[in-house]
């Protein structure tokens, strides 16, 4: 039996007229200005693709070879110490529905290490619907299907052992990886106001501290990730995703490498009273 997941943040967070949306994703791609490789097996996007140019690395896809594609989002309303799995069968979205790999679902459930999250949570959360309408766009006529992953505030142990589970679908060609996530949220209203006078302005200092962490996952160690974190304790929403991810690059036969291609913030702080948020994108290409 059919248990939809509907695209609840359509019409609030992003346009819910179909012929509108794929204007505007046609218009995306055509700005993006970047080809289409076969080497791209993933990416690290943000939430608010809608909002950021930076979003556009999510266009570096060649659709031709993927038939699955596994969605790492972070949890903002729901806790858990764990990964969650949906219990819908399909996701919508205003230009197209993609259908959950139930096959995939049910093997990972199977290792006693996934919760179901109830529907209610599914659609509260926004962090990978907002990657679904670029992906139904990118993926329209070509037979995909989608396995939703929300993972939760994982420790540093249930990262390492979620990345080594997961490691061998990376391994398949026909796999491909959304990871969703925004990069600092500074200012009093994130109860976060780091600031390195050294670098000059404080959104200079914030893409200084931005910057040393996209480098540090360019590396691929989870753990000098975990200890920049610990140190600095940026406000990356998607931290765990993304640890999951290099630990899932860690144990994977195959070489990929990390690069970031956008950056950019919603606002650039002079004074302490401003607050904003930075997007990342980063392209995980096959190392040939």
């Amino acid at each position: 039996m059919e248990k939809i997941r509907r695209a609840s943040h359509a019409g609030s967070w992003y346009t819910d007229n179909p012929k509108k949306l794929a204007e505007e994703l046609d218009g995306w791609l055509r700005a993006s200005g970047l080809a289409k490789s076969p080497g791209v097996r993933g990416v690290i996007a943000p939430l608010f693709v809608f909002r950021s140019c930076s979003s556009l690395c999510i266009w570096n896809i060649d659709p031709e070879n993927i038939s699955r594609v596994f969605l790492l989002g972070p949890s903002h309303h729901y806790y858990t110490p764990k990964c969650s799995l949906s219990r819908a069968t399909v996701y919508k979205t205003p230009i197209g529905d993609l259908p959950i790999d139930l096959e995939v679902n049910e093997e990972l459930k199977a290792t006693g290490q996934f919760e179901l999250m109830d529907l209610q949570v599914d659609e509260d959360e926004h962090s990978m619907e907002m990657h679904l309408p670029y992906l139904a766009k990118v993926f329209y006529g070509y037979p995909v299907k989608i396995v939703p992953i929300l993972v939760g505030a994982l420790n540093a142990e249930n990262e390492a052992m979620y990345g080594r589970m997961l490691a061998k679908y990376v391994d398949d060609p026909n796999n491909f990886f959304s990871v969703s996530s925004d990069f600092c949220h500074w200012g009093s209203r994130f109860n976060y106001v780091h600031y390195d006078k050294k670098h000059g302005a404080i959104h200079k200092s914030i893409e200084a501290l931005d910057r040393m962490g996209m480098e540090i996952i360019e590396t691929g160690d989870p753990d000098a990730f975990k200890q920049y974190l610990s140190e600095f304790d940026n406000t990356i929403c998607g931290r765990h995703p993304i640890s999951v991810f290099l630990h899932m690059l860690r144990n994977c036969s195959a070489k990929i490498k990390i690069k970031f291609l956008r950056y950019e913030q919603s606002s650039q702080c002079k004074t302490t009273r401003e607050s904003s948020v930075s997007y990342a994108s980063a392209a995980a290409k096959l190392d040939v």
